[in-house]
């Protein structure tokens, strides 16, 4: 695994994938963390409406 790893950070190539792929994480890891927020707020709303309908 390790020699896969240094093959592919001698090329060229491998490091542009290993760039694509940590931008891709960070930028998955932000969504979640964005969608854990709005999630959180949503079912306060949702509570919310749904206590006043009572």
């Amino acid at each position: 695994m390790l020699s896969i790893f240094r093959r592919l950070m001698k090329a060229k190539e491998g490091a542009t994938a290993i760039e694509y792929t940590l931008i891709a994480s960070l930028i998955a890891v932000a969504a979640i963390t964005a969608m854990g927020s709005v999630g959180t707020k949503v079912n306060a709303v949702l509570s919310n409406v749904a206590s006043t309908m009572k």
